[in-house]
Protein backbone atom coordinates (compact mmCIF):
# COMPACT_ATOMS: atom_id res chain seq x y z
CA UNK A 1 0.00 0.00 0.00
CA UNK A 2 1.68 3.18 -1.37
CA UNK A 3 1.17 6.84 -0.17
CA UNK A 4 1.05 9.15 -3.60
CA UNK A 5 1.55 13.11 -3.86
CA UNK A 6 -0.07 14.44 -6.73
CA UNK A 7 0.04 17.40 -8.03
CA UNK A 8 -2.79 18.50 -10.84
CA UNK A 9 -2.32 20.10 -14.14
CA UNK A 10 -5.54 19.74 -15.34
CA UNK A 11 -9.05 20.00 -14.13
CA UNK A 12 -12.19 19.08 -15.63
CA UNK A 13 -15.81 20.47 -15.05
CA UNK A 14 -17.50 16.66 -15.95
CA UNK A 15 -17.49 13.80 -14.50
CA UNK A 16 -16.68 10.98 -17.00
CA UNK A 17 -14.36 8.76 -18.88
CA UNK A 18 -11.64 10.85 -19.20
CA UNK A 19 -7.62 9.67 -19.28
CA UNK A 20 -6.64 8.66 -15.85
CA UNK A 21 -4.21 11.28 -14.39
CA UNK A 22 -2.64 8.63 -11.82
CA UNK A 23 -3.04 5.04 -11.23
CA UNK A 24 -3.05 3.23 -7.98
CA UNK A 25 -3.51 -0.63 -6.63
CA UNK A 26 -6.29 -1.05 -4.26
CA UNK A 27 -5.38 0.05 -0.54
CA UNK A 28 -2.95 2.85 -1.69
CA UNK A 29 -3.53 6.95 -0.23
CA UNK A 30 -3.88 9.65 -2.25
CA UNK A 31 -2.30 13.43 -1.10
CA UNK A 32 -3.48 16.10 -3.23
CA UNK A 33 -4.87 19.69 -3.40
CA UNK A 34 -8.24 20.84 -4.98
CA UNK A 35 -8.92 23.98 -6.42
CA UNK A 36 -12.03 26.11 -5.22
CA UNK A 37 -15.52 25.93 -6.87
CA UNK A 38 -14.46 28.94 -8.96
CA UNK A 39 -10.82 27.75 -10.23
CA UNK A 40 -8.78 29.28 -7.61
CA UNK A 41 -5.69 27.57 -5.89
CA UNK A 42 -3.82 28.06 -2.38
CA UNK A 43 -1.64 31.02 -3.97
CA UNK A 44 -5.02 32.96 -4.83
CA UNK A 45 -4.29 31.80 -8.92
CA UNK A 46 -7.00 30.58 -11.58
CA UNK A 47 -5.81 27.34 -13.05
CA UNK A 48 -9.49 26.54 -14.40
CA UNK A 49 -12.98 27.15 -15.25
CA UNK A 50 -16.12 27.11 -12.46
CA UNK A 51 -18.10 24.99 -11.76
CA UNK A 52 -16.52 23.08 -9.16
CA UNK A 53 -13.38 21.30 -11.32
CA UNK A 54 -12.21 18.19 -10.37
CA UNK A 55 -8.60 16.65 -9.32
CA UNK A 56 -8.65 12.97 -11.26
CA UNK A 57 -9.54 11.06 -12.29
CA UNK A 58 -7.89 8.30 -10.23
CA UNK A 59 -7.40 4.66 -11.78
CA UNK A 60 -7.88 1.78 -9.02
CA UNK A 61 -5.97 -1.06 -10.84
CA UNK A 62 -8.66 -4.37 -10.47
CA UNK A 63 -11.70 -2.02 -9.91
CA UNK A 64 -14.27 -3.89 -12.06
CA UNK A 65 -18.03 -3.02 -13.39
CA UNK A 66 -20.66 -4.12 -10.41
CA UNK A 67 -17.93 -3.42 -8.08
CA UNK A 68 -17.54 -1.14 -5.22
CA UNK A 69 -15.49 1.74 -4.76
CA UNK A 70 -13.82 2.13 -0.77
CA UNK A 71 -13.09 5.76 -0.42
CA UNK A 72 -11.90 6.83 3.26
CA UNK A 73 -11.32 10.20 3.82
CA UNK A 74 -8.60 10.49 5.94
CA UNK A 75 -7.66 14.39 6.22
CA UNK A 76 -8.75 17.46 4.66
CA UNK A 77 -8.34 21.22 5.35
CA UNK A 78 -8.56 24.41 3.81
CA UNK A 79 -4.75 25.58 2.81
CA UNK A 80 -5.48 29.23 2.42
CA UNK A 81 -6.24 32.24 4.56
CA UNK A 82 -9.42 33.49 2.75
CA UNK A 83 -12.88 31.95 1.29
CA UNK A 84 -15.90 32.94 -0.24
CA UNK A 85 -19.41 32.69 0.00
CA UNK A 86 -22.56 34.65 -1.76
CA UNK A 87 -24.43 36.74 0.49
CA UNK A 88 -28.13 35.86 -0.44
CA UNK A 89 -30.46 33.33 -0.51
CA UNK A 90 -30.71 31.08 -3.91
CA UNK A 91 -34.40 31.82 -5.09
CA UNK A 92 -35.74 28.33 -5.36
CA UNK A 93 -35.40 28.40 -1.81
CA UNK A 94 -38.51 30.47 -0.55
CA UNK A 95 -41.62 31.48 -1.17
CA UNK A 96 -41.87 33.49 -4.68
CA UNK A 97 -42.84 37.01 -3.46
CA UNK A 98 -39.56 36.66 -0.92
CA UNK A 99 -37.30 36.38 -3.76
CA UNK A 100 -36.83 40.12 -4.32
CA UNK A 101 -35.92 40.36 -0.58
CA UNK A 102 -34.04 37.23 0.63
CA UNK A 103 -32.79 36.06 -2.82
CA UNK A 104 -30.99 37.30 -5.65
CA UNK A 105 -33.61 38.85 -7.27
CA UNK A 106 -31.93 40.26 -10.53
CA UNK A 107 -29.26 41.58 -8.70
CA UNK A 108 -25.45 41.31 -9.12
CA UNK A 109 -24.60 38.18 -6.52
CA UNK A 110 -22.04 39.34 -4.36
CA UNK A 111 -19.43 37.43 -2.49
CA UNK A 112 -18.34 37.59 1.53
CA UNK A 113 -15.13 36.94 2.49
CA UNK A 114 -14.28 34.67 5.65
CA UNK A 115 -11.03 34.25 7.03
CA UNK A 116 -9.77 31.00 7.85
CA UNK A 117 -8.41 31.46 11.69
CA UNK A 118 -7.01 27.99 13.01
CA UNK A 119 -10.14 26.12 13.96
CA UNK A 120 -12.44 29.01 13.42
CA UNK A 121 -14.01 30.94 10.65
CA UNK A 122 -14.74 34.31 10.34
CA UNK A 123 -16.28 36.91 8.34
CA UNK A 124 -13.81 39.43 7.06
CA UNK A 125 -16.88 42.13 7.30
CA UNK A 126 -18.90 43.77 10.13
CA UNK A 127 -22.54 43.36 9.14
CA UNK A 128 -25.72 45.13 10.72
CA UNK A 129 -27.73 43.15 13.37
CA UNK A 130 -25.12 40.12 13.80
CA UNK A 131 -21.46 41.67 13.69
CA UNK A 132 -18.71 40.21 12.83
CA UNK A 133 -19.58 36.92 12.59
CA UNK A 134 -16.87 33.76 13.98
CA UNK A 135 -17.78 30.02 13.49
CA UNK A 136 -16.00 26.77 14.23
CA UNK A 137 -14.27 25.20 11.14
CA UNK A 138 -15.79 22.18 9.48
CA UNK A 139 -14.14 20.89 6.59
CA UNK A 140 -16.25 18.91 4.23
CA UNK A 141 -16.03 17.74 0.42
CA UNK A 142 -18.78 19.22 -1.69
CA UNK A 143 -18.48 17.21 -5.02
CA UNK A 144 -16.67 13.90 -5.67
CA UNK A 145 -17.64 10.76 -7.69
CA UNK A 146 -17.00 8.11 -10.44
CA UNK A 147 -17.32 7.83 -14.19
CA UNK A 148 -21.20 7.35 -14.75
CA UNK A 149 -22.47 4.55 -16.78
CA UNK A 150 -23.01 4.48 -21.00
CA UNK A 151 -20.01 6.52 -21.36
CA UNK A 152 -21.83 10.19 -19.77
CA UNK A 153 -19.46 13.21 -19.14
CA UNK A 154 -22.09 15.34 -16.77
CA UNK A 155 -21.44 18.63 -15.36
CA UNK A 156 -19.96 18.80 -12.07
CA UNK A 157 -22.93 21.29 -10.85
CA UNK A 158 -25.07 18.14 -10.72
CA UNK A 159 -25.26 14.47 -9.08
CA UNK A 160 -26.88 11.06 -9.65
CA UNK A 161 -26.07 7.44 -8.89
CA UNK A 162 -21.99 7.55 -9.70
CA UNK A 163 -21.98 10.46 -6.62
CA UNK A 164 -21.12 14.44 -7.99
CA UNK A 165 -21.93 17.66 -6.64
CA UNK A 166 -23.62 16.63 -3.20
CA UNK A 167 -22.84 19.07 -1.51
CA UNK A 168 -23.57 16.52 2.03
CA UNK A 169 -21.98 17.98 5.45
CA UNK A 170 -21.22 14.33 6.25
CA UNK A 171 -18.25 14.27 3.50
CA UNK A 172 -15.78 14.91 6.06
CA UNK A 173 -12.55 13.26 7.57
CA UNK A 174 -13.35 10.20 9.33
CA UNK A 175 -16.40 9.14 6.91
CA UNK A 176 -15.86 6.16 4.44
CA UNK A 177 -17.83 6.42 1.52
CA UNK A 178 -19.06 3.30 -1.29
CA UNK A 179 -20.17 4.17 -4.60
CA UNK A 180 -20.94 2.03 -7.59
CA UNK A 181 -18.58 1.25 -10.37
CA UNK A 182 -19.40 1.49 -13.92
CA UNK A 183 -16.67 1.49 -16.19
CA UNK A 184 -12.81 -0.20 -15.72
CA UNK A 185 -10.86 1.60 -13.07
CA UNK A 186 -13.69 3.69 -11.12
CA UNK A 187 -12.07 6.51 -12.60
CA UNK A 188 -12.61 8.61 -9.10
CA UNK A 189 -12.58 12.21 -9.32
CA UNK A 190 -12.71 14.92 -6.58
CA UNK A 191 -13.10 18.89 -5.50
CA UNK A 192 -15.00 21.47 -4.10
CA UNK A 193 -13.63 22.14 -0.84
CA UNK A 194 -16.10 23.87 1.64
CA UNK A 195 -14.57 25.33 4.96
CA UNK A 196 -17.93 25.59 6.26
CA UNK A 197 -21.46 25.04 4.68
CA UNK A 198 -25.24 24.36 6.58
CA UNK A 199 -27.41 21.91 5.19
CA UNK A 200 -28.78 22.58 1.39
CA UNK A 201 -26.01 24.79 0.47
CA UNK A 202 -28.95 27.23 0.29
CA UNK A 203 -26.94 30.15 -1.09
CA UNK A 204 -25.45 28.38 -3.87
CA UNK A 205 -22.37 28.07 -2.12
CA UNK A 206 -20.48 27.44 1.35
CA UNK A 207 -17.49 28.60 2.17
CA UNK A 208 -15.66 27.87 -0.86
CA UNK A 209 -12.09 27.66 -0.40
CA UNK A 210 -8.77 25.20 -1.66
CA UNK A 211 -8.20 22.25 0.03
CA UNK A 212 -5.59 19.39 0.58
CA UNK A 213 -6.80 16.12 1.19
CA UNK A 214 -5.65 12.76 2.17
CA UNK A 215 -8.17 10.00 0.74
CA UNK A 216 -7.39 6.03 0.30
CA UNK A 217 -9.18 4.21 -2.33
CA UNK A 218 -9.96 0.49 -2.17
CA UNK A 219 -12.09 -1.95 -3.97
CA UNK A 220 -14.89 -4.42 -2.51
CA UNK A 221 -15.53 -7.21 -4.94
CA UNK A 222 -19.43 -7.49 -6.15
CA UNK A 223 -22.30 -5.53 -4.04
CA UNK A 224 -23.92 -4.12 -6.80
CA UNK A 225 -24.68 -1.06 -4.90
CA UNK A 226 -27.16 1.28 -6.41
CA UNK A 227 -26.72 4.83 -4.63
CA UNK A 228 -23.77 6.24 -2.84
CA UNK A 229 -23.52 5.17 0.75
CA UNK A 230 -21.01 5.97 3.53
CA UNK A 231 -20.58 5.82 7.25
CA UNK A 232 -18.80 6.83 9.88
CA UNK A 233 -18.23 6.02 13.73
CA UNK A 234 -22.06 6.53 14.91
CA UNK A 235 -23.79 6.66 11.48
CA UNK A 236 -24.83 4.38 8.51
CA UNK A 237 -26.39 6.10 5.50
CA UNK A 238 -27.36 6.31 1.99
CA UNK A 239 -27.69 8.70 -0.70
CA UNK A 240 -30.47 9.76 -3.24
CA UNK A 241 -29.69 12.39 -6.18
CA UNK A 242 -32.68 13.31 -7.93
CA UNK A 243 -35.36 16.14 -8.85
CA UNK A 244 -38.22 16.64 -7.19
CA UNK A 245 -36.93 16.02 -3.69
CA UNK A 246 -39.73 13.05 -3.30
CA UNK A 247 -37.72 10.74 -5.71
CA UNK A 248 -34.50 11.68 -3.80
CA UNK A 249 -35.82 10.49 -0.48
CA UNK A 250 -37.28 7.23 -2.54
CA UNK A 251 -33.31 6.58 -3.91
CA UNK A 252 -32.31 7.22 -0.22
CA UNK A 253 -34.82 4.84 1.50
CA UNK A 254 -34.49 2.07 -0.97
CA UNK A 255 -30.65 2.10 -1.16
CA UNK A 256 -31.23 1.49 2.73
CA UNK A 257 -33.70 -1.42 2.65
CA UNK A 258 -30.57 -3.13 0.05
CA UNK A 259 -28.01 -2.46 2.20
CA UNK A 260 -30.17 -3.45 5.40
CA UNK A 261 -30.68 -6.79 3.53
CA UNK A 262 -28.22 -7.39 1.94
CA UNK A 263 -25.76 -6.98 4.36
CA UNK A 264 -27.45 -7.07 7.91
CA UNK A 265 -29.76 -10.12 6.59
CA UNK A 266 -33.06 -7.79 7.82
CA UNK A 267 -36.24 -8.92 6.18
CA UNK A 268 -38.60 -6.22 5.07
CA UNK A 269 -40.83 -6.26 7.59
CA UNK A 270 -37.60 -6.02 10.13
CA UNK A 271 -36.55 -3.04 8.08
CA UNK A 272 -39.04 -1.62 7.81
CA UNK A 273 -39.83 -1.36 11.66
CA UNK A 274 -36.03 -0.53 12.13
CA UNK A 275 -36.53 2.25 9.75
CA UNK A 276 -39.63 4.18 10.67
CA UNK A 277 -39.12 4.12 14.40
CA UNK A 278 -34.62 4.92 14.22
CA UNK A 279 -34.28 6.57 10.70
CA UNK A 280 -32.86 9.97 10.66
CA UNK A 281 -33.09 12.32 7.07
CA UNK A 282 -30.53 14.67 6.35
CA UNK A 283 -30.46 17.48 3.25
CA UNK A 284 -27.66 17.82 0.78
CA UNK A 285 -27.51 20.24 -2.15
CA UNK A 286 -31.20 21.81 -3.05
CA UNK A 287 -29.76 24.01 -5.10
CA UNK A 288 -28.34 22.51 -8.33
CA UNK A 289 -29.90 20.38 -10.76
CA UNK A 290 -30.89 17.12 -8.86
CA UNK A 291 -31.52 17.40 -5.00
CA UNK A 292 -29.30 15.65 -2.62
CA UNK A 293 -31.17 12.96 0.55
CA UNK A 294 -29.47 11.25 3.01
CA UNK A 295 -31.16 8.22 5.00
CA UNK A 296 -29.31 7.71 7.92
CA UNK A 297 -29.12 5.01 11.13
CA UNK A 298 -27.30 4.79 14.16
CA UNK A 299 -25.18 1.71 14.44
CA UNK A 300 -26.12 1.40 17.94
CA UNK A 301 -29.48 0.45 16.89
CA UNK A 302 -28.07 -2.26 13.85
CA UNK A 303 -27.47 -6.12 14.23
CA UNK A 304 -23.92 -7.35 13.91
CA UNK A 305 -22.67 -7.10 9.77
Amino acid sequence: MATHHFRANLFHNTFGSHEPVLRVAPGDTIITELLDSGGIDAAGVQRASSPNPQTGPFFVTGAEVGDTLVVHFDAMMPNRAQGWAFDHLAPNVVDPEAVPTYSWGGRERVRATWIVDGDRVRLAETVAGIGRLELPLAPMIGAFGVAPPLAQAISTMTSGSYGGNMDYRGFRAGTTVYLPIFTPGALFMIGDGHALQGDGEISGTGIEISFTVQFTLDIRRGGNIGWPRGEDAEWIFTVGNARPMDQALQHATTEMLRWLGDDYQLDSRAAGLLLSSCVRYDVGNVYDPAYTIVCKLPKAVLPAR
